[in-house]
């Protein structure tokens, strides 16, 4: 699939966005070295805009649902503030190895719960309400989880997803892999909920916003 955003925009872009330092860009530049496929780590425009949302909604409790090598859950972490907490959940047990090594690195771990299993058998296990909802794991389940997590979403709180293009194969009405339709699925879901609104961002590889609708009073 072609780029949905030249590159020349995207460098224009990252350049202009305030760069990882510390334990996060040490994260990072592991992930780059020494994993196949270092895109599913949250890029820089992803973990500042997360980072963004949570100071700006005053977010304390924060779910993400795949943590890969902890390079979101470390941003994260460093936003929600003393006494807030990320609970961040990986199905896998030697990549949630690597990601406690780099959370422990960092200066926040004490804000992080490392939760190792299937994410959708976690989540009925975990009683909200979170501030903010991070999803960036299987997206065949992504319709799963939205179903999980929406009566665990507080009153202000927001759901963000990652990977809403899938690389511009959302894009293909033709493109019936099943990944791409659990993710068109997902979207659609949101779209049609009455007590949600949304909104689809062209970051990285598409971002999804969704929060409760505003009450408009009596």
């Amino acid at each position: 699939m072609q780029p949905l955003i030249s590159a020349e925009a995207e460098r224009y872009a990252l350049a202009r966005t305030t760069a990882f330092d510390g334990s996060i860009a040490d994260a990072a530049a592991w992930t780059e070295r020494n994993t196949a496929s270092p895109e599913m780590m949250s890029g820089l425009a992803e973990a500042r805009l997360l980072e963004a949302l949570i100071v700006a909604g005053g977010a304390t409790r924060v779910l993400e649902i795949g943590t890969f090598t902890a390079v979101g859950t470390l941003t994260m972490a460093g936003a929600v503030g003393p006494g807030g907490q990320v609970t961040t959940l990986e199905r896998d047990g030697e990549t949630a190895q690597i990601a406690r090594r780099h959370i422990d690195a960092g200066p926040h771990a004490d804000r992080v719960k490392l939760l190792v299993g299937d994410a959708l058998e976690t989540l009925d296990g975990l009683a909200g309400p979170f501030d903010l909802v991070y999803i960036d794991a299987a997206k065949i389940e992504y319709p799963a989880y939205l179903e999980r997590v929406l009566p665990k979403l507080a009153p202000r709180g927001m759901i963000v997803a990652d990977n809403l293009f899938r690389g511009g194969h959302a894009l293909d009405a033709d493109d019936h892999e099943e990944g791409t339709v659990a993710i068109r699925e997902f979207a659609q879901r949101v779209q049609a909920d009455e007590d949600l609104h949304n909104v689809v961002l062209t970051v990285g590889d598409g971002v999804m916003v969704a929060w409760r609708r505003p009450a408009t009073g009596a």
